[in-house]
């Protein structure tokens, strides 16, 4: 195992732009990831990880990752220095993965069922707001999380972070609008929006044939094309003061009441 104990390495720079920077991330197509229970489902997923750095009083307790790493990855003991300064998060577990960004073309997708339910989500901005949803999509076991119009680099740390490592267990793509829309009717997969507008309470739909569910930005909510291109637009009745909720406690309202009338089956 290599070692590596000073923050000035160059290396360790290099690894210090991919946590900071997103075009660094995409320039280099890696993204770094820590946690033993995040890189745990890297390993249980289609990502490749490149390098994984363990602080020396860790690799002990780290060993279960360690052994089940391939023969490819690089192994490099670091100090807690070193570690603390690529470390996001004050406390996870002494080790972090250098990972391979992966392609999220919509042509990569695959169903389980001919009967799919997908969320998709239409320029959320907030990081914390897509990870809780990719959170609340694996909890339901979904199909696939569409992301419409991203506004965010889906391997930015505090998605990583907020999804509890949950965007290596979902399916994910990411495109316009337009072409989404496209796609889901070329699948025959019908549209619910969530807005006010021309919406019926989302209770009184039938999720049980192909769906996907469309949330969009807390400010401004979703656009005209997908106000326009619904099979349904749906809402929920608000009994409060205030006439709307979190867009990812909202999304997974109707996420599980889809799962209800599929008796969490599928």
């Amino acid at each position: 195992m290599k070692n590596i104990s000073s923050i000035q390495n160059s290396y360790i720079k290099e690894l210090i732009k991919l946590q900071e920077k997103s075009r660094e991330r995409k320039k280099k197509k890696l993204f770094i990831v820590e946690g033993k229970r995040e890189i745990s489902l890297i390993l249980k997923s289609n990502y490749k990880i490149k390098t994984v750095l363990c602080v020396d009083e860790s690799i002990e307790a780290n060993q279960d990752i360690l052994s089940a790493l391939s023969k490819e990855v690089d192994t490099i003991e670091i100090t807690k220095e070193v570690y603390h300064k690529l470390a996001y998060r004050e406390s996870t577990e002494g080790i972090i993965a250098v990972v391979e960004t992966i392609d999220f073309s919509l042509s990569n997708l695959k169903f389980r069922t001919e009967n799919p339910l997908v969320v998709i989500m239409e320029g959320i901005e907030k990081p914390g707001n897509i990870g809780a949803m990719l959170r609340t999509a694996d909890a339901a076991n979904v199909d696939a999380v569409l992301i419409a119009n991203p506004k965010t680099d889906m391997f930015n740390p505090n998605i990583i972070r907020s999804s509890v490592g949950c965007i290596f267990t979902n399916q994910i793509a990411t495109d316009s609008s337009e072409n989404i829309i496209k796609f889901l009717k070329e699948k025959n997969i019908n549209i619910y929006s969530a807005t006010l507008q021309n919406s019926n309470e989302y209770f009184k739909e039938d999720y049980t044939k192909a769906s996907a569910i469309v949330v969009g930005t807390e400010a401004t909510g979703l656009t005209e094309i997908w106000r326009q291109g619904a099979t349904q637009n749906i809402n929920i009745p608000m009994q409060g003061e205030i006439d709307s909720m979190n867009v990812s406690v909202a999304c997974a309202i109707v996420i599980f009441e889809a799962k209800r009338q599929r008796n969490f089956i599928n």
